[in-house]
């Protein structure tokens, strides 16, 4: 009896601690309207923006929350990744770093050509003893602020982040993606191209199926060594956890915005129709960039995508032909960003009447079903479930997962299918009722 007491009142303890609201004194991300998925931009007519940095911790599909840093627009509260910031190609960038944390912090922007410190050449800092402290001028830590200014001269994929022990910086969660848009079509990745044999390639895409995926890694080790002020030696880091958006599966999935993840508000679902050259004409573009140690083998699950830009630099060779090509799996390197346009093409175009599958469709007690499955394997069908079964989709949608080969980084601090996982969903083809 005492026993079953006893364990009625940890019970209770237990369950109050999950209801009771905690506080570590670090304030989150409000919540702003997002569109559910894709591309959240931060903009300024002006080109123009405040980026301060901050302290706070996310959350992990473990259970457990890692303390990080990051870059906030203006005043606003912690938030990881740092803001996207999207500009229009010949723009003058304007950047104003504000740093609250107690450590020197810079920003240096890879791909971009003449940037500015306060209105001097960024250049690398040595100490008096010729050692190298940083690859940019810094704000010093505890409120000191520089202004970074570069013309955004060519469109692109990019990378703004730590030049200031890059190694442990970069990992705390001080990085963000640049988009540099072309001046003339905005809706394309990059300028008109007019390659060999006077054909025009273009990079247009379909406006609304945009998408940015930040690839990132994270020793906890060192995030608590950096918390207590304990110092921390790069030769033992070990990577336990791997993000895509500052989350792992299987929040990835959620949508932007997302009021159980205030501190981390980008989603990583690749939302999209079907391609078809009548209603929807124009391939997805997914924007892919690399923060981690080493190379993140991206494979979107049964689908080919087609590579046309690394680095900000578009695949066209010195005699215009055309260098893209498609891939299976993308393999990113360290810092390395990808440009790559993505279409699901309804191929059998099947459906139960007009063009069934020719197969017996096994009787629903001879089914397993997944959380994705509508009932029916037709694109845009739904049917009978077993009772008390509950699925995630809503019209008939499809889904593919797509995820990191090097299945070690699909984990988390060894929970199995977590890390570099998302999903690919395709809805029915236009016009449709989807959610």
């Amino acid at each position: 009896m005492r026993s079953s007491r006893l364990s009625r009142i940890v019970l209770l303890l237990s369950l109050l601690l999950l209801v009771v609201p905690r506080s570590n004194g670090i304030v989150t991300a409000g919540h702003e309207d997002m569109p559910p998925h894709g591309i959240v931009c931060t903009e300024n007519p002006t080109a123009t923006f405040t980026l301060t940095t901050q302290e706070g911790t996310i959350s992990l599909p473990d259970g457990n929350r890692v303390y990080m840093w990051g870059f906030s627009e203006g005043g606003d509260p912690f938030q990881h990744p740092g803001p996207t910031l999207c500009v229009t190609e010949g723009d003058t960038v304007t950047i104003v770093l504000n740093n609250t944390l107690s450590h020197d912090v810079s920003i240096i922007f890879p791909g971009q050509e003449g940037v500015l410190a306060d209105g001097v050449p960024s250049e690398p800092v040595f100490d008096v003893g010729g050692n190298l402290t940083s690859f940019a001028p810094v704000a010093a830590a505890n409120g000191g602020a520089v202004t970074y200014s570069f013309v955004a001269a060519k469109p692109g994929t990019y990378l703004y982040e730590s030049g200031t022990e890059p190694g442990i910086q970069v990992n705390m969660g001080l990085f963000g993606a640049l988009v540099v848009r072309p001046a003339a079509h905005p809706n394309w990745a990059y300028n008109e191209i007019v390659a060999s044999g006077a054909v025009t390639y273009t990079t247009e895409f379909a406006p609304d199926e945009e998408f940015v995926l930040i690839f990132s890694e994270i020793d906890p080790v060192l995030h608590m060594a950096v918390e207590q002020g304990l110092p921390y030696d790069m030769n033992n880091f070990t990577p336990r956890y791997w993000n895509i958006n500052g989350r792992s599966f299987p929040d990835t999935i959620a949508p932007n915005g997302a009021e159980w993840l205030p501190e981390q508000p980008y989603g990583s679902l690749i939302h999209i129709n079907p391609y078809d050259v009548d209603t929807h004409p124009y391939p997805a573009l997914i924007r892919i960039l690399s923060v981690g140690s080493e190379s993140f083998p991206h494979h979107p699950h049964g689908n080919h995508s087609r590579i046309i830009a690394r680095d900000g630099s578009v695949l066209i060779d010195t005699d215009q032909s055309d260098l893209s090509y498609e891939r299976f799996t993308v393999n990113l390197g360290p810092g390395q960003t990808v440009d790559e346009m993505f279409a699901w093409t309804d191929v059998e175009n099947w459906h139960p009447i007009d063009n069934p599958i020719p197969v017996v469709i096994p009787q629903l007690q001879n089914l397993t079903f997944g959380t994705f499955y509508s009932g029916s394997p037709y694109l845009g069908q739904t049917d009978l479930l077993p009772v008390g079964h509950q699925a995630l989709n809503s019209c008939g949608e499809y889904y593919h997962i797509a995820h990191n080969h090097a299945l070690q980084q699909i984990t988390a601090w060894g929970v199995v299918l977590s890390g570099h996982i998302t999903f690919t969903r395709i809805d029915p083809p236009l016009p449709n009722n989807c959610q």
